[in-house]
């Protein structure tokens, strides 16, 4: 297994692929990037964040750099901290959902955003120089510890004009939230308790010690569907910090897709009654990616809002958020981007959000989940092997012409009415991805079978 480098960073086996060698040379070349300004670190839980957050920071000051460490903290939270301190970029320290023996970079521009692409390839020119200028005994950078931005995040979601505490804290929420030991184990039962919640803690010492397999997906949430039945609680929550996953009083995941339909049905209301009374209502734009169910869309036409999909990746959908003024985002994942806190994903806000949609709603999450629009995505994968990805994905734009609308922006997406199909190659593994949405699970799943039928014909 190689290193792997991407629009979201740099990420590797430590000790192997991610070597001290390898963080030096990219946070080097940050420092380069950033002109050796200011950078803003933090780092989620894993037991080799620390060693590798001194290595940057090192680093960093030795480049010229003056750097603000937040320590353990969600990566939204550097967002955050990177766009109010007006800092130069931003690195955190981490490998996101990938198992407790990676770890990695990610980059931050000084708008607190992802580096895009074309910044990435900036830095990776820089990366690729033979050597690096370091700064004289006189002029190295100073280092500064500053662990207030979880509870500055806090406060930001809790100001929010959606939220009402008053509302919230009468409800008394009973939630079980899984944070896999890691870096939301601090700030999610916090932002919970300050929401007037009754939290039941499960893997939340922020030990850094995945209790399973951190990506919240399904089959990794067993313990958590049982507690919360368990407990009868109102709800659970899974986070992995900037995806966030909702189990309903029944312990069903209500599914990732629907973290992102529930939001944005709620903030849609909410502007819809804010500029009710205006003789000239604001155009809503709503930005996703081409991969997120297509109950977006159908919620957004119930508030005339406008929907503009883009290629996969925070950065792309939050490009786009900035570039047309949207007030709500995000991916099917779980990620919601909402740019009243900031122009990332943020589990946090998606807590917050949910928690007062169901308090408003007065039902349970069973019930406003069967509220949004029923459709069913099916994800399958073709291993390209010898394959040319594009050549399969010309020969099915061929065969499909005429049957369906399509959108080349990001691989191939078709959409043939009410149900539709994305094909795309992974940036991190020989396959082609197949994903399929209809209002029925028979008919995704129909679907995601005939499109490979017809792919390796």
């Amino acid at each position: 297994m190689s290193l792997m480098v991407s629009i979201s960073g740099v990420r590797g086996i430590v000790g192997s692929t991610l070597t001290p060698d390898v963080i030096v040379r990219y946070a080097s070349a940050f420092a380069e990037y950033c002109d050796r300004g200011i950078v803003v670190i933090g780092r989620d839980g894993r037991m080799t964040g620390k060693p590798i957050t001194h290595i940057v920071s090192s680093t960093l000051v030795s480049m010229g750099c003056d750097v603000i460490g937040l320590g353990i903290c969600p990566t939204p939270t550097v967002q955050l901290a990177v766009e109010h301190t007006r800092a130069a970029g931003g690195i955190a320290v981490t490998a996101s959902h990938n198992p407790i023996v990676w770890n990695g970079l990610k980059f931050l521009a000084s708008s607190g955003m992802f580096l895009d692409a074309p910044q990435n390839a900036i830095l990776r020119t820089i990366v690729q120089k033979p050597e690096r200028q370091y700064v004289p005994w006189d002029q190295i950078g100073n280092f500064t510890a500053d662990a207030t931005w979880i509870d500055r995040h806090i406060d930001t979601i809790l100001a929010l004009p959606y939220l009402n505490l008053r509302t919230l804290k009468r409800r008394k929420f009973k939630v079980v939230v899984d944070c896999v030991n890691a870096a939301g184990s601090t700030m999610v039962p916090r932002l919970l308790t300050m929401m007037g919640c009754k939290v039941i803690k499960l893997n939340c010492d922020a030990s850094g010690v995945f209790a399973h397999e951190p990506e919240p997906v399904p089959q990794n949430l067993g313990s958590l569907s049982r507690r919360v039945k368990r407990e009868k609680a109102d709800l659970g929550i899974a986070v992995d910090v900037d995806r966030l996953v909702l189990i309903d009083e029944k312990g069903r995941p209500i599914g990732e897709e629907y973290t992102i339909a529930s939001v944005v049905k709620f903030v849609l209301g909410k502007e819809t009654e804010q500029t009710g009374r205006k003789r000239k209502k604001p155009v809503l734009n709503v930005v996703i990616n081409l991969s997120t169910t297509r109950a977006v869309e159908d919620i957004a036409a119930q508030y005339n809002a406008i929907v503009i999909r883009t290629p996969v990746g925070e950065i792309n959908v939050a490009k786009a958020m900035k570039e047309t003024g949207a007030i709500v985002g995000g991916e099917g994942s779980g990620g919601i981007i909402l740019p009243k806190v900031h122009l990332g994903r943020d589990a946090p806000v998606g807590i917050a959000l949910t928690l007062q949609h169901l308090a408003e709603f007065g039902g349970p999450l069973s019930e406003l989940r069967k509220s949004l629009p029923e459709y069913t995505i099916e994800k399958t994968k073709i291993e390209a092997g010898s394959r040319n990805p594009a050549e399969i994905m010309d020969r099915l734009a061929n065969r499909y012409a005429g049957k369906g609308t399509m959108n080349t922006n990001d691989g191939l997406r078709i959409d043939f009415g009410d149900s539709w199909v994305h094909l795309r190659s992974s940036n991190t593994e020989p396959i082609i991805r197949i994903i399929t949405e209809a209002p029925e699970a028979a008919r995704a799943k129909e679907l995601a079978n005939s499109v490979m039928r017809d792919a390796l014909e």
